[in-house]
């Protein structure tokens, strides 16, 4: 097998509980996002635009749609006969075997994977967060330091500061302190679960780690250990796009978001272009009963009613007298005459009967579930999730 200068492990296991009933058939990473997308598209692409030929992806919570879209690869050129994308489940050993325990231990239990590459260099990322990042510049800033651990770093508004793993660091940009979402943080430089090692190091601190049985996560106890042993730890700093769509609320917004002008994350990109699997559907048809305005529509959509700032993914129906405003109507749902939705997101294949009202202007972001059939005439009240 060809040796690689750097591979990457993607960390997809995550089940997402804050985001409720949409995450309660699927992983976080494998959740609908801007028309045409999954979350984890974004980091493949990144990996695929960077050079990064060797992810692994390691999933464990409700993965088949996760597994489904990744497939082969092939969508984001990650189908090498030297390489390409490898989907890294638990799986048993001659002594048994466990779930991953944490976001280190993920790692640990497929240092075999790693070494079979036998790279200089690991990126660890996060499956569930939206952004564009050449990770090549960061390989390279970790390299001409000779950093052991490099952190991508951005500025949190100090009120969210406490959710995140916080940096301190000195002139050179070299980590003095790391602190795991402190109840009282001294910076706002927030870890964005982006990281580079030194395999070797790495490697050494895993096993280290297992050894002690203390629980097996970077941000609690890979990182804090290095520091402490006076290793080479820098932050890489970035100023772009990146969202955690933690919740409903700010998946809703993360979405609205794209309608912004200029656009906060640019797709455009010809030069580092975000891919996914393509649903292959007709394009999308728009009646004249219809009026559509600061919106996007995918293809294969059927538009007769009226679409307000709304992100409707492929396949939707939108039948006359209906309305959406300030919503994410994910693939294949249809939304029946004089349907008003307002505030909310209506997961895949959702069938909305005629005359429902979906949320509101006012209180939080209503949600109807994944291949729901919702009576004529029904209400879902703001920031209530329907599943049937």
């Amino acid at each position: 097998m060809k040796k690689k200068r750097c591979i990457a492990m993607l960390l997809a296991g995550g089940q997402g509980s804050r985001l409720g009933i949409l995450t309660q058939t699927m992983a976080k990473p494998a959740i609908a996002y801007g028309g045409k997308y999954r979350i984890i598209d974004f980091p493949l692409s990144n990996c695929a635009n960077s050079g990064i030929d060797v992810v692994g992806v390691l999933t464990q919570y409700q993965p088949l749609e996760l597994n489904a879209h990744i497939g082969t690869g092939a969508p984001w050129d990650l189908d090498k006969t030297d390489g390409g994308v490898f989907v890294l489940p638990p799986y048993m050993r001659g002594k048994g075997g466990e779930w991953y325990r944490g976001t280190a231990n993920a790692i640990y239990q497929n240092i075999g994977f790693i070494e079979h590459y036998d790279p200089e260099y690991v990126l660890i990322l996060s499956g569930d967060h939206i952004y564009s990042m050449d990770y090549s510049k960061m390989l390279n800033f970790h390299i001409n330091l000779r950093a052991d651990a490099t952190i991508a770093e951005l500025a949190v508004p100090w009120e969210e500061a406490s959710r995140f793993g916080i940096l301190n660091t000195d002139d050179d940009m070299r980590v003095v302190e790391f602190d795991e979402k402190p109840k009282k943080p001294k910076s706002n430089k927030a870890s964005m679960g982006v990281y580079v090692f030194t395999w070797s190091k790495l490697r050494h601190y895993l096993i280290a780690d297992e050894a002690d049985k203390q629980g097996g996560d970077f941000g609690k106890h890979i990182l804090p250990k290095m520091l402490a042993a006076g290793e080479r730890l820098f932050a890489y700093p970035f100023k772009g796009y990146w969202k955690d769509v933690g919740t409903v609320e700010s998946l809703l917004e993360a979405n609205l978001d794209l309608l912004d002008t200029p656009l906060p994350i640019d797709l455009h990109d010809t030069n580092f272009r975000i891919y996914s699997r393509n649903p292959s559907l007709p394009p999308h048809y728009v009646a004249d009963t219809a009026q559509i305005t600061d919106s996007l529509v995918t293809e294969g959509c059927s538009i007769h009613g009226s679409v307000s700032r709304s992100v409707l993914f492929a396949g939707v129906t939108v039948e006359a007298g209906a309305a959406t405003l300030n919503s994410v109507i994910m693939p294949r749902v249809r939304v029946g005459r004089g349907v008003q939705i307002t505030r909310a997101i209506i997961a895949d294949n959702a069938v909305i009967e005629p005359g429902c009202v979906i949320g509101g202007e006012d209180g939080g972001v209503a949600v109807v579930g994944s291949g729901v059939r919702l009576a004529a005439g029904t209400t879902v009240a703001p920031g209530e999730q329907y599943n049937g």
